[in-house]
């Protein structure tokens, strides 16, 4: 079984979804004035719990990029934190997949003598000897989800539980299905050639071992992309007649599934999706379609590593703990949202 450590969330060239919880918990030390906007994204509006100013703090935030929703939201939710604190000034560089590219990024923010780095790279072990560079120049380096090699590039990781999201998937479709005798699922997954994919899948298929009335009787591999989604999810329909429930692993491609579930005029199983996007929670809301429920992968986790970012510049500890430092490591929880809690994880959807 993969461990839930953050050396078994790395990212691949694309992306994933996430929590509430870490958010709040980090604000404890680190929030100023809680903003009155609506309209901005998931993880800010989190009650402050000191809300006086402190040391002035420089952050400078590296990621790849935004080329799909939630790598756009984990951007603005970054630069919406930072604009929380009247102690905090967020040097953020263009994002870029080119790793030579990101690497030269970060090296100007190093040079620019920032006080804390926040970095999503696009590679993590090409980047691991960049997080080096910035840890021995005295500059503290927040990973955020997807991770360097060594734990020496970084002072603290904080990202998703992809292995997490498939369990906490798996469970929630064999509780729907513990009383149906011959219930039979099907998978729609991510890129087969990332590690947070097969994470994903482990995790579906070790909770599905705790129903045994329950067969997965197809995967499909899909590419993240509504295109892909749409393709993939009608070639499934195509060659399963009848089954109970479908796991798809990404909201975005979701969003192509379910207009192949709408071609084909099937509602006969239930549907649960992943990352957290804006149009599955309202998908959710409305409950007249397949799709029941979404299990996270937050973006909100840039908004806390710009908390935990200030925090490290100002030297403090994570509020409700009773530690002087912050955590090395922070995984996320994949939260299963659905009509019952849909409510209040809205505000975190991501377009």
């Amino acid at each position: 079984m993969p461990e839930h450590t953050p050396f078994a969330s790395r990212r691949g060239l694309l992306f994933g979804a996430a929590a509430v919880s870490a958010g709040a918990l980090l604000t404890g030390c680190t929030s100023n004035e809680p903003s009155e906007s609506k309209d901005e994204p998931a993880g800010n509006d989190q009650p402050a719990a000191d809300d006086k100013p402190g040391k002035k703090v420089t952050i400078g935030f590296a990621g790849p990029q935004a080329d799909h929703g939630w790598l756009n939201a984990i951007n603005d939710n970054a630069k919406s934190r930072a604009e929380k604190y009247s102690d905090v000034t967020l040097e953020i560089t263009e994002g870029s997949n080119d790793t030579a590219q990101q690497i030269g990024q970060i090296e100007t923010l190093i040079n620019k003598k920032v006080d804390v780095l926040v970095v999503l790279p696009a590679d993590g072990k090409a980047l691991t000897q960049v997080g080096l560079k910035a840890m021995r120049a005295g500059i503290p380096v927040v990973n955020l989800d997807r991770i360097f090699n060594s734990p020496q590039a970084y002072r603290c990781w904080i990202g998703g539980d992809n292995y997490g999201m498939g369990l906490n998937a798996g469970h929630y479709i064999g509780e729907k299905l513990k009383g149906k005798s011959g219930a039979r699922v099907i998978e729609l997954a991510g890129l087969d050639n990332l590690e947070l994919t097969k994470q994903r899948t482990q995790g579906f298929d070790d909770a599905l071992k705790n129903y045994p009335n329950i067969k997965k009787v197809a995967r499909q591999a899909a590419e993240f992309t509504v295109e892909s989604g749409q393709a993939k999810m009608a070639q499934l329909l195509q060659a399963q007649s009848t089954f109970d429930a479908l796991w798809n692993h990404d909201d975005d491609q979701g969003v192509g599934a379910l207009r192949a579930i709408e071609q084909a005029g099937r509602d006969d199983f239930l549907m649960v999706g992943g990352a957290g996007a804006l149009s599955a929670f309202q998908a959710i809301e409305q409950d007249d379609g397949v799709l029941k429920a979404t299990v996270l992968y937050p973006p909100t986790m840039a908004a806390s590593a710009i908390d935990l970012a200030r925090a490290l510049g100002q030297s403090k500890g994570i509020g409700g703990l009773a530690e002087f430092e912050i955590p090395s490591s922070l995984t996320l929880y994949s939260a299963v949202v659905d009509k019952t809690n849909v409510d209040r994880y809205m505000s975190t959807g991501f377009k």
